[in-house]
């Protein structure tokens, strides 16, 4: 193992955090009401009993962009963590099929998958993530026979009672920072540095995101609302309805 050096980890983030912000910003710039409406459950909304356009356009965006900044923030945990253990262990991110990360610490080849949180699938996720271990055991074990090999299932944050999986080893939050750098401190010391600039940069998104809502309010009035009011029956139908085939000529 080699020292982890605080300040490599902090240039890090900050020279990689700043991409979450600007894919984010693309994201919501490019962004169709259209696109939206089709994703999201109108009979939910309904439910919701949601009576304005602006409250409906701030529930579907909301909704929207809260999955796509985790999938975006997700891969940017996935970077600093590789970074991390390749400061530490010499990690690197791994060529086999669902696995992330390998590297050998104590005379054990780890292979993980790493996920944002520990709620992150459903069985047959983790049936696939299972699936790509095995394979990836084989691959290794045909090169490096005698090196006994680990399975590990990393997640960014939150906590996790069992650890032992039985195929795979599972390890939350502090737990899996301090697997990968030896650090058992480093799940906090990363907290401040992703926050720097985050007010000038969130002030930016948040100009765009109220122009956003604005524009698509206007829109929502327009194609989906009667004298002021929601049209439920024509937002089901440009939601789920059969698609016509158009004629050929």
């Amino acid at each position: 193992m080699k020292e982890l050096k605080l300040d490599d980890v902090v240039k890090y983030v900050e020279k990689n955090v700043g991409t979450f912000h600007i894919r984010r910003l693309e994201k919501l710039e490019n962004i169709k009401l259209s696109d939206v409406l089709r994703r999201k459950n109108p009979y939910l909304f309904k439910a919701k009993n949601i009576l304005t356009a602006e409250e409906m356009i701030k529930k579907l965006l909301g909704a929207y962009l809260s999955s796509q900044e985790e999938t975006i923030f997700g891969e940017f945990l996935e970077g600093l963590a590789i970074f991390v253990c390749g400061k530490a262990y010499n990690g690197k991110k791994s060529a086999a099929e669902g696995i992330d990360l390998e590297f050998e610490r104590d005379n054990i080849w780890y292979i993980v998958s790493i996920k944002s949180g520990p709620n992150w699938g459903n069985s047959s996720q983790i049936l696939k993530m299972k699936d790509n271990f095995r394979r990836a055991k084989r691959i290794l074990r045909a090169n490096v026979s005698d090196t006994n090999i680990v399975a590990v299932n990393g997640c960014c944050y939150g906590r996790c009672k069992k650890v032992d999986k039985g195929e795979y080893l599972k390890l939350c939050g502090q737990r899996f920072w301090e697997f990968i750098s030896g650090d058992n401190e480093l799940y906090t010391k990363v907290i401040e540095p992703i926050g720097n600039r985050a007010k000038d940069r969130n002030e930016e998104f948040m100009d765009a995101y109220s122009v956003i809502i604005n524009k698509f309010s206007h829109e929502f009035l327009q194609d989906f609302c009667d004298n002021g009011r929601i049209n439920w029956e024509k937002l089901v139908k440009f939601n789920s309805s059969i698609c016509k085939k158009k004629k050929s000529e």
